[in-house]
């Protein structure tokens, strides 16, 4: 592509019209990895969380977080999401709690800025619930992993 979409002929930022796009089912998957030590891990299997399910919280707190992605991210289109998912899981050896989020809907733009941000959230939401055990928490690996639908078509991270 040799031009930018979100830039007029002035160099100012603007939102791009969609109008004439297509309508086709879309979706996106996400990931963010949230690395823990061994007390939190530990904490987390035995439920010793003061602020509650960490897990819960994390996972409505992605599904929010994509519902609200065009009020984070300037140029992002509201879209009207037919499907959000979030699965955590923990590896209890290495402490890597996998943050992976879908992001669905039939319409004229991708959902790839929704899963990304559901497993971005999701992520935070895990350092903030754990953060009293441990300050040093990594986020880390934020990426698409794969996106379906519109224009581009298909992606798949390798």
């Amino acid at each position: 592509m040799s031009e930018f979409t979100h830039i007029n002929a002035s160099g100012e930022a603007i939102m791009v019209d969609v109008s004439e796009k297509t309508e086709t089912s879309r979706i996106a998957k996400a990931q963010a990895l949230v690395q823990v030590n061994q007390l939190t891990v530990d904490s987390l299997l035995n439920g010793e969380q003061h602020k509650g399910d960490v897990f819960a919280c994390a996972r409505i707190a992605g599904i929010q977080a994509a519902k609200k992605t065009s009020e984070l991210i300037p140029l992002c289109h509201p879209l009207m999401l037919s499907k959000v998912t979030v699965d955590l899981s923990l590896d209890e050896k290495t402490g890597i709690i996998a943050v992976v989020s879908t992001a669905k809907l039939k319409g004229q733009t991708g959902v790839e800025m929704e899963a990304l941000t559901a497993a971005s959230v999701a992520a935070l939401t895990i350092y903030d619930m754990c953060k009293a055990i441990q300050k040093d928490i990594i986020i880390k690996d934020v990426k698409l992993l794969e996106k379906h639908g519109g224009k581009s078509g298909s992606f798949s991270a390798e």
